[in-house]
């Protein structure tokens, strides 16, 4: 059975999802298995450009102690917590 280009793309997305630091892990990968595929194209580009980053970057966006200065970058991370933290009450 022969892999679309785009199934091999999703798996090696998947692969660079998997972070090695446990508060990354529990935001990216739900992410991508269960919001990634309904994005708008622009949006799953910027996940691309995302995913290129830093740990401690991503740690300190997704923690909410900074705000990445690129807007694309902003965005992608915003709607990421939104859509995969469990809302504080």
């Amino acid at each position: 059975m022969k892999e679309t280009s785009e199934s091999l793309s999703f798996k090696r997305l998947k692969w660079n999802c998997r972070r090695g630091m446990l508060e990354l892990d529990l935001l990216l990968e739900p992410f991508l298995d269960e919001v990634f595929l309904t994005l708008e194209d622009e949006d799953k580009a910027r996940f691309y450009s995302l995913i290129e980053c830093e740990d401690q970057d991503l740690f300190l966006w997704f923690m909410q102690k900074e705000v990445p200065q690129d807007t694309d970058l902003a965005r992608i991370v915003d709607i990421i917590v939104t859509r995969v933290q469990p809302a504080s009450h």
